[in-house]
């Protein structure tokens, strides 16, 4: 057996600009970047997105499966929406780490 040396060719690309999972990328003022459960579930073409929490809920369930810690990677948050009388509602959202996503 011989060992092969490393080219560029051998590397992992890294995501580009235009790759759909990193236009949606939320980046915090803290440099903390995040997927937003509710752009991703449109992104992944569901209608109705209270099908996606099941989704969710197997990425909960993959995280405490694997010891990370689901605090670490999944956080519920509210998102405010407009509504037709031009006034805003907050809709269940949650906040994905790369891993969770």
């Amino acid at each position: 057996m011989t060992l092969r040396t490393k080219h560029m060719s051998d590397q992992i690309p890294v995501p580009a600009a235009s790759n759909t999972f990193e236009r949606i990328k939320r980046v915090s003022p803290e440099g903390n970047e995040s997927w937003s459960a509710r752009d991703l579930a449109r992104v992944l073409e569901y209608t109705n997105f209270r099908n996606f929490i099941a989704v969710i809920a197997k990425a909960l369930e993959a995280c405490t499966n694997s010891g990370h810690a689901v605090s670490d990677h999944i956080v519920e948050s509210n998102e405010m929406v407009s509504i037709g009388s031009g006034a805003q509602r907050p809709v269940e959202d949650w906040q994905l780490s790369r891993y969770a996503a």
